[in-house]
């Protein structure tokens, strides 16, 4: 999808969605921050919501719409427990679903945890040329993610295709 041969540095958003945790023990959000910087990325946004629907729509519109986030990575509400919704809340936002993202991110996660990965439901999408990736809220979920996903499809260099290619423009968001 992008021709470009040199690294495009992409602004990000990471959304924790947790009825427990704060700034202080959101490991999997911190996790993700650390991860997104040490991959050259900036992040423009970071967020705690609890597991409601409206409250992750709400945060979720507003970056979406906004110029400076290109890519958002969302963490917790994916399993099935009583109050896990993000499927529900994000998967309507979407323009296109990105069907393989998880199906890869279960394969992936199958080495790790056996078939406890068919509770996971990863999921990831496009709405207004922002990309956007919700995992599980498990740090060792966000790893396997990030390490095995979704740092190479925000990489401009990865190859045969990345999703640089088809987000907002760099010029409309000043890097």
């Amino acid at each position: 999808m992008s021709s470009e041969s040199v690294f495009v540095p992409l602004g990000v958003a990471v959304l924790t969605v947790s009825d427990t945790r704060d700034e202080s023990s959101d490991t999997s959000g911190h996790y993700l921050v650390d991860a997104l910087k040490a991959s050259g990325h900036k992040l423009v946004d970071k967020q705690i919501v609890k597991d409601d629907i409206y409250q992750i729509r709400a945060v979720m519109s507003e970056w979406i719409y906004r110029e400076s986030i290109q890519a958002i990575v969302v963490t917790g509400g994916t399993g099935f427990s009583g109050r896990d919704s993000t499927p529900e809340a994000v998967s309507v936002l979407f323009d296109k679903q990105i069907d393989g993202f998880g199906e890869v991110f279960r394969s992936v996660s199958l080495q790790e945890i056996g078939s406890s990965t068919i509770q996971s439901r990863a999921l990831a999408g496009l709405a207004n040329n922002t990309v956007i990736f919700c995992v599980p809220g498990s740090t060792g979920a966000c790893k396997t993610a990030w390490n095995g996903i979704i740092c190479e499809q925000l990489d401009s260099r990865h190859r045969p295709c990345n999703f640089v290619g088809v987000l907002k423009t760099r010029q409309s968001t000043g890097f």
